[in-house]
């Protein structure tokens, strides 16, 4: 097939214009299922036939342009890994007149900096774009024509390696696509990192935002003050508690977690984000969440200390830098220094959220620069100290961006603003002017839940499934076409709290990371949920190949109950986020096969059982088992009576909802929960009429962080006449459990057919709280619910 190559130099400079205005090719929807793209491209073509991969292929370029190398060896080195095939890579003069793969410059208006043009033929694939970035982008659209084992690290040999033959028309919505690892809350190796800058580049995303300090942690090195990695890196270790119960570190306690980049390591990691066509974005908090700053040189805060790195949450945060020191700017003008010399992006992050302004109102060096510089207050002098650092960033080349708190009080002109509490305040940014990054804790908080906290890990809080992380609109229509154009894009965010591990992270990530990509990359009118799902099961394989730990939340059941106080059965029915796929479920607790019974609607069940149910495709499991404990007791029209009436918020008084036939969420703002605080209870139920009793259960919830401990023991006493009780059995636990996850603990009291009419459940107070706490001698609560006899 005879082609004219062009070569056209394109000069690169910083982050673009957030909307093309660009000539938007004719969509042609991407029907085939052998064409599942994530980003969704803007326009797919299918031909007919495939090109097939085989040991005479090639891959061409034109020597003489060294940028395109890069993205040359990139594919290359990672068909070969998969591949075994040679695919060598030769000069466009001497390539073959078929059976080649060709990265090419072309002029084509229509296309932006990111954009490509991708043809595949029986004899050939075309890559072309006007710069670089495009033509790394055709790669990874390249690599997901082929079968999803193409991105395994070792070679497939049973893979057939061919791709459709397809014309492909892309350009990315906006110029930001960015992901956030928070490598402070927990420190993750630079071999991970990198990894994850990896991850990002499949998914055509450019910003990788290095969130390197807090109040728990410094993580790069700065060569003029050894002290932030010496003191500042290191925390008292408390790995084995909940988040935010931990106490400080004890006067003469080694500090023994954490770490730290080296300036080489950000070097290595920098270098091998550019060969992505991934800009690094790193953040240095202030003036607040500095209290690993201030561990180090409490002499820059308002108070004078002493500090210790924070060994997990703190709230309020009122640690924070002096904002009338003179010294704490000359501090972080040497700091920002360094880390503007390191990194060659347009962007450094400054945080400026949760700036607790108390140690300001009372601070008299505080008070002073407010009065010499005629401000108004606290929030003004937070907007002055905005102001300096922006001067500094300024002078270093770059451009300063922060939460959206940073707009209190006014900004810089130049000034960026990352929108995280809702979208208002990104909004308000982009109509004065002010260039905006759309990552709301709504739908772009990756730390949050995404699926039953019951089948999830620990998580913050929250719930961001993979449809609502979808849903996302970063620039809606309220805005004006003008105003629009200062919305750079939409980014994710991934706060590591209660994110250990690098397996875990990726877990958090994926696949909601897919739809982040979708939202920055694909044309807001291409966009849909169905098809989105559609190639998603290809993604799932592509993550499960390249061996991604991604979640698979959106395909566990979901079981919804009520009770039929009539019929007396309990009504079942099960779904999942996806809706793909066939249930399938045992009521005996046995994990759930492919000849399992099939689920095809609400059904009763008459008798107490233990439902398991997964999601099946193509007769394999494609999600996690969900269990649960369904109870039908024969015991009806029970009473409850209570030693004294509960204590939590919107808790019901008469104590019904013990007895409701409703288990409580995982969640102890659930108000199906009854609550006492510091107490012992007694709660006394009379089932109408003597009967054989084998076993009462009792849930208890448990979460460290809101002081609520399960009880130490559970004293179960029966009796006939409601008057002389007579013990049976103690439930007894281990309490207060050292585990940081919220937790439902269900008592299983053992009657073993014991006949009464009265049962007496006394559950003693854990007392105050233990001394691995934040809050030692505060009270703790007991919450209950649901009773069940049997």
């Amino acid at each position: 097939m005879a082609r004219i190559v062009t070569l056209l130099i394109v000069c690169c400079g910083g982050i673009m214009s957030a909307l093309s205005t660009s000539p938007i090719p004719t969509p042609v929807p991407a029907d085939s299922p052998a064409i599942h793209i994530v980003p969704q491209p803007l326009s797919v073509t299918p031909g007919s036939g495939s090109f097939a991969l085989g040991r005479g292929t090639v891959i061409a370029y034109h020597t003489s342009n060294a940028e395109v190398r890069k993205s040359v060896v990139y594919l290359a080195d990672l068909l070969r890994q998969s591949t075994g095939l040679p695919l060598p890579i030769v000069d466009a003069a001497t390539m073959p007149k078929r059976d080649y793969i060709f990265f090419n410059y072309i002029r084509d208006e229509s296309l932006n900096r990111e954009g490509y043009r991708l043809e595949a033929t029986k004899d050939a694939v075309f890559l072309e774009a006007n710069n670089d970035p495009g033509l790394f982008y055709a790669a990874q659209t390249l690599l997901q024509l082929l079968p999803p084992e193409v991105f395994a690290d070792t070679k497939q040999p049973a893979t057939a390696w061919s791709l459709p033959c397809v014309t492909i028309v892309d350009t990315p919505r906006f110029a930001w696509r960015g992901a956030m690892l928070d490598v402070v809350r927990h420190f993750f190796p630079k071999e991970f990192v990198k990894r994850f800058i990896d991850h990002l580049a499949i998914h055509k995303l450019n910003t990788f935002h290095w969130h390197l300090t807090d109040d728990q942690g410094w993580r790069i090195e700065i060569k003029k003050y050894p002290q932030l990695t010496q003191t500042s890196a290191w925390r008292a270790d408390r790995e084995d508690v909940h988040w935010n119960v931990r106490t400080p570190q004890a006067p003469g306690e080694l500090a023994t977690y954490g770490g730290f980049y080296t300036q080489d390591d950000i070097r290595e990691v920098i270098r091998y984000a550019a060969d992505r066509y991934i800009t690094i974005v790193p953040e240095i908090e202030m003036p607040s969440h500095a209290t690993a700053i201030l561990a180090a040189f409490p002499e820059f805060s308002c108070t004078g200390g002493p500090f210790t790195v924070a060994t997990g949450g703190i709230w309020p945060i009122k640690d924070i830098l002096c904002g009338g020191n003179d010294s704490v700017f000359v501090f972080l003008e040497n700091v920002l220094r360094e880390v503007a010399d390191l990194f060659p992006g347009p962007f450094l992050h400054i945080g400026g959220d949760e700036a607790d302004k108390t140690e300001w109102k009372r601070c008299p060096k505080c008070q002073a620069r407010i009065r010499e510089e005629g401000l108004a207050n606290e929030m003004e002098l937070q907007s002055l100290f905005t102001r300096r650092i922006e001067g500094m960033l300024s002078g270093f080349g770059k451009r300063l961006i922060g939460w959206d708190e940073i707009m209190e009080g006014g900004l810089p002109a130049r000034t960026a603003v990352m929108s995280w509490r809702g979208v208002a305040g990104g909004q308000e940014a982009a109509r004065s002017g002010h260039d905006v990054v759309m990552a709301p804790t709504s739908h772009c908080y990756f730390d949050y839940y995404q699926g039953d906290p019951a089948l999830e890990p620990i998580s913050i809080g929250g719930f961001v499934p993979l449809e609502k992380a979808y849903a996302f609109e970063p620039a809606p229509d309220s805005l004006t076409m003008d105003e629009a154009k200062h919305i750079l894009g939409v980014q994710a965010n991934l706060w590591t709290e209660y994110v250990h591990q690098p397996a875990h992270a990726e877990y958090m990530h994926f696949p909601r990371l897919s739809a982040t990509a979708e939202i920055g990359w694909s044309a807001k009118q291409h966009r849909s949920w169905p098809s989105f799902l559609d190639r998603l099961e290809t993604q799932f394989k592509r993550y499960d190949a390249r061996g991604i730990n991604a979640a698979r939340s959106i395909m566990a059941v979901a079981v919804s109950d009520s009770f039929d106080t009539s019929a007396w059965k309990r009504i079942v029915a099960l779904s999942s986020q996806s809706g793909r796929g066939e249930i399938r479920y045992t009521l005996d607790g046995s994990t759930p096969s492919a000849g399992s019974p099939l689920y095809r609607g609400p059904f009763a069940i008459s008798k107490s059982c233990v439902l398991a149910a997964a999601t099946f495709m193509d007769g394999k499991a494609a999600g996690p088992t969900t269990t649960r404990r369904l109870s039908v007791t024969a015991v009806q029209n029970v009473k409850i009576s209570l030693s004294s009436p509960p204590e939590n918020t919107k808790a019901d008084s008469s104590g019904r909802r013990l007895i409701d036939h409703r288990r409580a969420a995982v969640a102890g703002v659930d108000t199906q929960w009854t609550g006492w605080k510091n107490s012992d209870v007694m709660m006394l139920l009379d089932l109408g009429r003597t009967t054989p009793v084998q076993r009462v259960i009792v849930g208890f919830y448990q979460s460290p962080a809101g002081l609520v401990f399960s009880p130490p023991s559970l004293e179960v006493s029966t009796s006939d006449d409601g008057t002389t009780f007579t013990q049976v059995t103690r439930v007894q636990e281990a309490s207060p459990v050292k585990d940081p996850r919220p937790t439902v603990r269900d008592y299983v009291a053992e009657l073993n057919g014991v006949s009464a009419r009265f049962i007496r459940l006394v559950a003693t107070s854990p007392g105050a709280a233990p001394a691995w706490h934040r809050s030692p001698s505060d009270p703790t609560w007991i919450y209950a619910d649901e009773i069940i006899v049997e």
